[in-house]
């Protein structure tokens, strides 16, 4: 009786293992009815993930700014500070419920996002020429563009 419960025990954590593990890399996803991986999130969790694609866009349109000024300290200082506002330090107060719902690609996309503008934040410091910096720039929003046609959000809880 007791090899016949360890063995039920035991199945039952390998298929919670398992649950978990194919949660973590699919999400809570949906197919989309326009080819996009809809994921599925509850309208507060919804507006908070839009509000950080919306601080990181704000954070694009400061290097832009500051790019297309004239190269002085103020300029790259601007550039610099938005830049490091979107990095990984934006990053770190996310809520592991949400996180959990979110597909690994997406989860991927968005962490390498924050991991470059902290690099971009470093190239600045460092001196990087403006075409150096813009073309750091295009690779984030390369993936940037890539995610949002990939996935959207919808409400699902």
């Amino acid at each position: 009786m007791n090899a016949r419960f360890c063995m039920i025990a035991v199945m039952l954590w390998i298929i919670t293992v398992a649950a978990a593990g194919w949660f973590f890399v699919t999400g809570w996803t949906a197919k989309g009815t326009d080819g996009r991986t809809d994921i599925l999130l509850a309208p507060v969790e919804r507006d908070m993930i839009l509000g950080e694609m919306r601080h990181l866009l704000k954070a694009v349109h400061g290097v832009v700014t500051g790019l297309a000024g004239q190269d002085q300290p103020a300029d790259r200082q601007q550039i610099e500070q938005a830049a490091r506002a979107a990095g990984m330090g934006m990053a770190v107060d996310v809520n592991p419920a949400i996180m959990e719902k979110l597909p690994l690609p997406f989860k991927q996309m968005g962490m390498s996002i924050h991991r470059d503008m902290d690099a971009l934040a470093d190239a600045v410091a460092n001196k990087e020429t403006s075409q150096q910096i813009l073309q750091r720039l295009a690779s984030l929003t390369a993936r940037c563009t890539t995610c949002h046609d990939m996935y959207r959000f919808s409400v699902g809880q």
